[in-house]
Order: C-alpha cells, then structure tokens, then sequence
C-alpha cells in the first residue's frame, strides 16, 4: 500500500520536478463527489438506470449512466445558469471539488501560472436541442445569445478559466474516449514547459433526445435492458457498452509548486503518457493501442514488470474487446497483470472516461486496492486476461496503466505512478552506486 504523501520541505536531492497531482473533482453516475464514487465502485453500486431524462420509448436501448439529484442552484454562480449546459455545469462542480480538494485558492497564485485543459466530445447537447426547439417553433429572436458558445467543444475550458482567473496556457482535446486522457497528456506538457498548474480531465452530458439519437449511430450500444446484463466489458456475452454523463477534473502540479505553496497531499505522478492511431480500416497494420501503451511506459522509463494494474478501455464490444485483450497481452503476457474496467458502473463517458479512471487509480495506489469489473463473469480464456472481478483485490499497487480509446482510431494511454516511486528508484541507484564503488 502507497499512501499520499504528505508534503515536506522539498524534493529529495537528485530528483526531478515530476507532474503530480494534488486534486481530484469527481462527477459520476454513482458518485458525485471522490468519495461517493470510490465506495460506490469498491461495493458495485451502479448508475446505469433506464433513462430518466425523457421518454425513451421507441428508441434501440433505453439505459444510461446517469447523475441523477445533481442541482446547480447553490453550486456556481446564478449568472452562469442561463448560459451554460448542464455539461458545463457538472464540470464547474468537479472543478470546485478538486481545487478545493488541492487547497487551491486562484487568487492567491499567479493567474498566467495557471491553465485549463480539457476535453470533450459531445459540447453542450441539451442546450442546443433547447435552443434549436425555440428556433423551429417560436422564430430566431427568441434564441438565447448564449447559444453562441454554450454547445462549443471548449466552453468548459472557458468556463472553469474565467470563473477563478486562470490565464495560463489552456486548451480543448476532442478525440472522444481518448480524449481526457490526452487533455491530461497536454496539462502535463504545459507544467514541463514552466506553468505551475493546469486543472485538466473531462466531463460529458448529452442524454437528451438528440444526444440519445447521436449515441446510437455508433453501432456499439447494447440493446439489453436488464442495467446488470448491458455492459459487461471482456464478458463471452458481452452485448455492447452503455453511454453515461459525467467524469472527473484533476489538479496537476509542478512537484516544486506544489510544495512551495503547501499543498495539503500529493496523490501521485503523471509519469507516462503517449497517443497513437489506428491505421484505416481494411489495413494489414496492427491497431496503436499496444503501441500507445509501450510508448507511456518508456515516457515513465519503466518496464512492463514494473505495472502492478492496468485500467482497460473496455468497450463492451466483442470485436473490440478482444482486440484490447489482445493488445494487453502482447505487452504484457497471458494474465501476467491484473486488468480492471470500473467503468462497468457508470457506463462509457467519451471523454470522462478515462479521467475518471486516473481517479480510481490514485485511490488504488492510496488504499492499496484494485477495483473489481462487475456485472463480467465469463471471460473467455483466449482473451488471456487476469480480470479482477467479484471484489475488490488487497494489492501494494505502485503503478498503473490506464488505457482508452476513442472512435474512429484514437488511442491514448497514462502511468500513474505514486509519489515514492522515483524516490525509490534514486535510492536504488545510490545503493547501487555505493556498492560498485
């Protein structure tokens, strides 16, 4: 077990300033806070419900992961209501969860220090199918002015920016489920280049009627409707996934930053990142996943020996499924690591997924826990996987790999490291260094 560190005076002698993060904002479909989630996912309990939101009768699948009591009245600011999304409101949530989370007050830090990246691949879908309504029934001047920017892929960048004064360098991902995974890929890249703080990951929300229709086109949504039996990722009976709505925002640091401003804990490092491609369809090329994962482990310079779990895309979708598994073990070897999809909770969130899987993670590595895939019990023996499932696994996780992929080809993966490894590995080489001489 690794537990977050408590802050001391400064980084050890010899040791690089690591991205690490400080804060973790949690909005998901058993969970809307860090806490909720991590004991909702550690006992099974599921967000994945028949649809609330509106009547789904007549369409090919009716379950969703969905947020359900989330208000925004008394969480942000009134003024923002009639201009955002409920996407951009969840956002903001997790946002104030995880700054305050990482004892972060904006106004005390330099504003151009501190940067926004995030991702996001569906905009502000129920804002726009509102507004778009009135257009059809009412006539143009009775669209809200805001709808200029509240369906935008970046309003939550811009949003979180301009609400605490964030200034630095800051952006927006688009590459579906990969994509929160590369925002933080990108946060790392900007505090490597000198800024001291970007709050990065994703956040999605587009369960109305046009939102629905969207998820469907894709071919990949189960059409089951018992919520136990419709996303069962690496399952033999696997029949699909299920779309859902939230994510997770996570503050990332400079290791010097943060100690500098005294940072309350250091949950771990950002050690490891890298994207790859698919090659077209109908190519005799290899899919980029295993690339992509081999690639963040030598970014993290480590070997596969060194991954104690590894958080899986899990599509939920036989063809692809298998295509993962096979990835997993071409890096790492038939059931040589333990593999883990919590997503079966709460569902596929585009580009919240994976951001929500760096959360659970760091609280892996903190509890000394890998969280089990529910809902999966036969998975075949070809796919040579050692899934952890039934409940959760006592194990001393130190690093993890957290793997996603988005339609259409994207692929993107992360070490997460605790905050003593590399501390470790220094100790190490002086030991060896000393014994040489």
């Amino acid at each position: 077990m690794t537990d977050t560190v408590e802050i001391a005076d400064g980084p050890p002698d010899g040791l690089e300033d690591r991205t690490v993060i400080t804060g973790l904002g949690t909005m998901a479909p058993n969970g809307m806070n860090t806490a909720d989630y991590w004991a909702a996912t550690l006992a099974g309990r599921s967000g994945i419900e028949p649809l609330r939101r509106f009547d789904a009768t007549g369409y090919p699948s009716a379950l969703a992961g969905q947020i359900t009591g989330f208000s925004a009245e008394g969480r942000i600011p009134g003024r923002l209501l009639p201009q955002t999304d409920r996407v951009t409101r969840l956002a903001l949530a997790a946002t104030d969860e995880a700054l305050a989370d990482a004892a972060v007050v904006p106004a005390e830090l330099e504003d151009y220090g501190m940067g926004v990246v995030t991702s996001n691949a569906t905009g502000g879908f129920e804002f726009t199918h509102t507004e778009i309504h009135k257009l059809w029934t009412k006539g143009p001047q009775h669209v809200s002015v805001y709808e200029s920017f509240a369906w935008f892929y970046a309003v939550n960048t811009g949003q979180i920016s301009i609400r605490h004064g964030m200034r630095g360098p800051s952006g927006v991902i688009v590459s579906e489920q990969a994509g929160g995974l590369d925002a933080i890929g990108q946060a790392r890249r900007t505090i490597r280049s000198g800024t001291s703080l970007s709050v990065t990951g994703g956040v999605e929300s587009s369960l109305d009627p046009w939102g629905w229709t969207c998820h469907q086109t894709n071919g990949h949504i189960s059409r089951t409707s018992d919520p136990a039996l419709a996303f069962r990722p690496f399952d033999a009976a696997a029949s699909g996934s299920v779309p859902g709505e939230g994510g997770a925002i996570l503050v990332l640091e400079s290791e010097r930053a943060a100690r500098k401003r005294g940072a309350p804990r250091l949950y771990g490092e950002i050690a490891g990142y890298a994207a790859t491609f698919d090659p077209a369809p109908g190519s005799d090329r290899r899919p980029g996943l295993a690339r992509a994962a081999r690639l963040a482990l030598a970014d993290a310079g480590i070997e596969p020996g060194d991954v104690d779990v590894v958080f899986a895309d899990s599509a939920g979708v036989p063809r692809l499924d298998r295509l993962e598994a096979e990835a997993i073990v071409e890096v790492f070897g038939r059931d040589a690591v333990p593999v883990t999809a919590p997503k079966s909770l709460v569902g596929r969130l585009c580009a919240g997924g994976g951001p929500l899987d760096v959360v659970a993670a760091v609280l892996a590595i903190r509890d000394g826990l890998v969280p089990p895939t529910f809902h999966t019990v036969d998975v075949p023996e070809e796919y040579g996987l050692d899934l952890v499932r039934g409940s959760a696994r006592p194990l001393d996780v130190r690093t993890a790999l957290v793997l996603a992929r988005g339609i259409r080809g994207f692929n993107a993966a992360i070490v997460v490291r605790g905050i003593d490894r590399a501390v470790d590995r220094i100790v190490e080489s002086d030991a060896k260094g000393v014994a040489a001489a």
